[in-house]
């Protein structure tokens, strides 16, 4: 086999450059002829060294270098064959009605213990109970959100076709078969996830349902225990996921900082987090420590030896726009996209409840609504945007603007919030940030941000017209240009309204 291994690869090499691999051809130059279907496995072997992707045709061609495509659709569905192995692998724990019975009224009860556990800010451990639920509740949501984050970086031309990914804390999967469902067919991914729980076997379960040119290895062992070179050779990595994790860990900003030194020159960190207070400001918290603002205690010593490690620049969502400034706000900030449709296996075991406790659609869940963050080391950002106080307002300066119309440029940093939610209770642990439009929201509340600001600020629409509706149409994290808002300090939030009304002017910045 030894020598089967070497000839294939020889053979490769010289065809790779020339017209496609066949397996049946390269049968022909090597001695002992072994079947094709061995040099088609040695080839799938070799695939991630020789930079080869496996068609569709059962032939091999060496990896595009174009860049991965944005996708331009929204989510609107978990696809039925991940719904189906998820299924699958119930019913081998549970039984086929695992939906049913004890052990549909075992999965309800953990769900229900698991949630209450994380909103009272508890821990959580992932026994195979909780791993079978939290995939059954929250796999789905993970699967969408992680493709609307790619989006950003696939947008600049930033996410190869070839790449290398680790995955810290993959849990269940989502994030993962999200970023799979995103790459092209003739992607080449060499994926490695750590995971050191009972999620493991669910993670396992989804990735035999992935593409033959994914090529994944998990590693149960923790995100603090993991070394990079084992998994790929020289320990760096083109994409680096650490989704639903950060909160978790003991020391986020330490072991965030160990995976931003395992990036690729010209790779990206990108980090989620669920959209609730804690979760969600505490991403920016680690956010902000990594690109060295003042962070205090741990996050502090955590950096205490950056001079000798690369810099992390945030890319983006959030901006900075103006020389040496960062923010100090909260940083509560995230996302909403449209609601799933409802994935089979949360209808099953919602509808088999019959406790008289039971509401229905308790265990449906198909808000996707995060927080995120992307990291990278090479200084790009998303906008590469530097501004002047000749021209703009700065939202560190605020203060003196009170009361005044001012020009300035900030990003929108969230979906309306003047129903519910953070406008209404910034205490409030719960996200609740409804996509509503100007037919049933009379005055929009959007966050806003131009990464100086030390308070939060808001943009509140107090009269619609079309020189301001670029406003209402922008989407998240998108940069607006504000011309002759009225600066406003709003006491009972301890925050700044941007007042625009009729003589505001918005315009979208590319």
């Amino acid at each position: 086999m030894t020598d089967h291994r070497e000839a294939v690869r020889q053979n490769a090499l010289y065809l790779r450059n020339v017209r496609p691999i066949d397996p049946d051809e390269i049968v022909e130059y090597v001695a002992g002829q072994p079947h094709p279907a061995v040099v088609r496995q040695l080839l799938r072997e070799e695939a991630l060294d020789l930079g080869l992707v496996e068609r569709d045709d059962g032939t091999f061609v060496p990896v595009s270098d174009e860049p991965v495509p944005r996708r331009t659709d929204s989510i609107r569905e978990f696809p039925a064959r991940y719904a189906e192995r998820l299924d699958d692998w119930l019913a081998e724990r549970y039984g086929p009605n695992w939906h049913e019975g004890a052990s549909g009224d075992l999965l309800r009860s953990t769900l229900r213990r698991t949630k209450a556990q994380y909103l009272e800010g508890g821990a959580v451990t992932y026994g195979e109970d909780v791993a079978a639920s939290y995939a059954i509740y929250h796999l789905p949501g993970y699967y969408a959100a992680i493709q609307y984050a790619l989006d950003d970086l696939a947008e600049r031309a930033l996410l190869d076709r070839h790449l290398r990914v680790l995955d810290v804390g993959a849990g269940v999967g989502g994030p993962a078969l999200g970023l799979f469902e995103y790459l092209p067919d003739d992607a080449l991914v060499e994926y490695h996830a750590v995971e050191p729980s009972a999620a493991a076997d669910v993670l396992e379960a989804m990735l035999e349902e992935t593409g033959r040119n994914v090529h994944a290895t998990v590693h149960r062992t923790t995100a603090e225990a993991f070394e990079p070179t084992d998994g790929t050779d020289d320990g760096t990595y083109d994409l680096i996921l650490a989704c639903n994790v950060l909160s978790e860990l003991d020391e986020p900003v330490a072991v965030a900082r160990r995976y931003v030194d395992s990036l690729a020159d010209d790779g990206s960190l990108l980090a989620m987090a669920p959209a609730d207070r804690e979760t969600a400001i505490g991403l920016r918290e680690v956010e902000r420590a990594l690109e060295g603002a003042d962070s205090g205690g741990a996050a502090e010593d955590a950096l205490d030896d950056a001079d000798e490690r690369r810099g992390a620049t945030v890319y983006g969502p959030m901006v900075r726009l103006w020389p040496g400034e960062r923010p100090s706000d909260r940083g509560w900030s995230f996302d909403v996209r449209p609601d799933l449709a409802v994935p089979s296996v949360q209808s099953r075991l919602d509808e088999a409840a019959d406790d008289p406790d039971h509401a229905r659609g308790e265990f449906v869940n198909v808000d996707v609504q995060f927080a995120y963050s992307v990291l990278r080391t090479d200084g790009t950002r998303y906008y590469d945007v530097s501004l002047d106080t000749d021209r703009w307002a700065k939202m560190a300066e605020m203060d003196r603007h009170v009361s005044n119309r001012i020009d300035l440029v900030a990003a929108k940093v969230s979906r309306s919030l003047s129903e519910a939610g953070e406008a209404s209770g910034p205490g409030s642990r719960t996200a609740t940030n409804p996509q509503s439009g100007p037919a049933d929201d009379p005055n929009p509340l959007y966050k806003i941000s131009d990464g100086s600001e030390a308070r939060d600020h808001y943009a509140v629409v107090t009269k619609e017209t079309a020189l301001n509706r670029p406003l209402l149409e922008a989407d998240y994290g998108d940069l607006l240009a504000f011309e002759s808002a009225l600066a406003l300090w709003n006491d009972d939030e301890g925050a700044y309204n941007l007042v625009v009304d009729e003589e505001t002017v918005v315009d979208p910045l590319a």
